[in-house]
């Protein structure tokens, strides 16, 4: 009966039957079609080559695994910000050698524009990776014909040279377009080095300050010798701009007859030169300094409004050998402790909590930079750790907690400083304790002009004017992937007042 309904229909009304027919072949066209592609998408889930070989994909917070196979908007844009640290220092690291066999860093069409010689861009989607460690997590595509190894560039990247590494993160800039003529914009080298007794110290910074590189701009070399529970001594020198030499792709710089050098072996040579701020003495610095390796930390810049901030920290635990001469008195240092790092930026209204101190085998650096634009101390510090082998650790400590017992005078005023600091934190099921105590602290009025460590050719206008410097000891304690840690060492602190 159904059969003869049909029939009879398709003769009555042909053109009806044929139109629903073809609908009907659509629809079923079309479900075959997705079928297929779920089948597709879901053998590509399956097949780790082909997104990046290997077992493990890394990809940014994010994004999604699957808009990057399937080459959607979302994955033409995405990086990975530190891709070169994250490789040395997180998944190729020496700590991860027991459970990592090898890592390849990749880029899958990125969006690039090609300009022809006649001026016209073209978007092209672009891949890059490196040929032995792609062969090294299986994903080395077949060669038709010649080789693919690879070359200087590719080697300076997975496995940089000493001095290598120090250019690439330690060069110098010139202002961004909107800070371009801000007379707060200042860029320096910073080292401090400490005696074997604990009781003598020096920091010197290498400034480049004003507005650079056109406009009044031009260089300061500041030396300030401490001692414990003694008067600190100013040294300085003033350098013109045509004395000036610095570069964007290198971290050496020389500042008249003052300079920093990296060695071809990644060491830093520091030469400095200057004259007592109040008397005719002079100082020479001649001190090498030597980076630990895996100890630095890879900088970090920070855009807010009309503030600009980079930081980044070369040596966070080094040795110096030399000397530091006052006139003809000089002191001898031999692997004695020390450290450097290197700002630039953008400080009218900027402060910050800093420090970096030994603590036994690790080493520590915590630091926050607050912006003029900022009312509160919102964000929370960041604390960071390293040992023999490199990165272990970042803490996020929401405050750092100072006791002020301390009196030290600026002209005729009496300012209040820390006299200890506490820090905890908890991350999952790693902890973290870090304790300060704080054994000499200078302030300084940032209200006058050129002040330690590059705070600028103009006043800042901060409302906690007063720039405090502390040496004390760092204890350190907590638990890091299940595993103990403590320790105690020497360090630098700084904070405002």
């Amino acid at each position: 009966m159904i059969g003869l309904l049909a029939l009879r229909n398709i003769v009555l009304k042909p053109w009806r039957s044929a139109l629903l027919l073809l609908g009907y072949s659509l629809g079923v066209a079309v479900m075959v079609v997705l079928l297929s592609i779920g089948e597709a998408l879901l053998a590509q889930a399956r097949d780790e080559k082909l997104v990046g070989g290997g077992d493990i994909t890394v990809l940014p917070e994010g994004i999604d695994v699957e808009v990057l196979k399937t080459g959607g908007l979302g994955g033409m844009f995405f990086s990975i910000d530190h891709a070169r640290f994250i490789y040395a220092q997180l998944l190729a690291a020496p700590r991860l050698r027991p459970f990592v066999e090898a890592a390849a860093p990749q880029i899958e069409g990125k969006l690039l524009y090609a300009r022809t010689p006649s001026g016209r861009e073209i978007p092209v989607l672009a891949s890059g990776e490196i040929p032995s460690r792609s062969a090294a997590v299986g994903a080395a595509p077949s060669i038709a014909q010649g080789t693919w190894a690879d070359d200087a560039a590719d080697i300076a990247w997975r496995d940089p040279q000493p001095d290598q590494l120090r250019q690439v993160i330690d060069h110098f800039h010139l202002p961004p377009a909107e800070s371009r003529h801000d007379p707060s914009w200042a860029e320096w080298h910073y080292f401090n080095v400490l005696s074997s007794d604990n009781k003598r110290w020096a920091f010197v910074s290498f400034i480049v300050a004003g507005e650079v590189p056109s406009g009044r701009w031009g260089g300061q070399v500041l030396v300030t010798l401490h001692e414990q529970g003694g008067a600190s001594r100013r040294f300085v020198a003033t350098v013109p701009p045509n004395a000036v030499r610095f570069s964007t792709t290198r971290a050496d710089i020389a500042l008249g007859n003052s300079s920093v050098t990296v060695l071809a072996d990644g060491r830093y040579a520091v030469r400095a030169y200057a004259r007592d701020e109040r008397g005719r003495d002079s100082v020479k610095v001649n001190l090498v300094v030597t980076p630990a390796p895996g100890a630095y930390f890879p900088g970090g810049a920070l855009s807010s409004g009309e503030t600009v901030s980079g930081y980044v920290v070369p040596a966070l635990r080094a040795g110096a050998v030399g000397s530091i001469c006052v006139d003809s008195q000089c002191e001898q240092f031999e692997n004695a402790q020390a450290y450097h790092d290197h700002n630039w930026g953008v400080w009218r209204g900027v402060t910050w909590e800093w420090g970096a101190s030994r603590a036994g085998a690790y080493t520590v650096l915590y630091g926050r930079v607050q912006p003029a634009d900022s009312a509160v101390a919102s964000q929370p510090l960041f604390v960071y750790v390293v040992d023999s082998l490199g990165f272990l650790a970042v803490f996020r400590p929401r405050e750092i907690h100072y006791e002020d017992g301390r009196v030290v005078h600026v002209g005729d005023r009496e300012i209040h400083v820390p006299s200890r600091g506490t820090m905890i934190d908890v991350r999952g099921d790693d902890t973290l304790r870090v304790e300060l105590t704080i054994d000499d602290a200078a302030a300084t009025d940032t209200r006058q002009p050129d002040i330690e460590r590059g705070e600028g050719l103009a006043a800042r206008g901060l409302e906690r004017p007063y720039f405090i410097q502390m040496k004390g000891r760092m204890r350190l304690s907590g638990r890091v992937g299940g595993k103990p840690i403590t320790g105690d060492g020497a360090g630098f602190f700084e904070t405002y007042r």
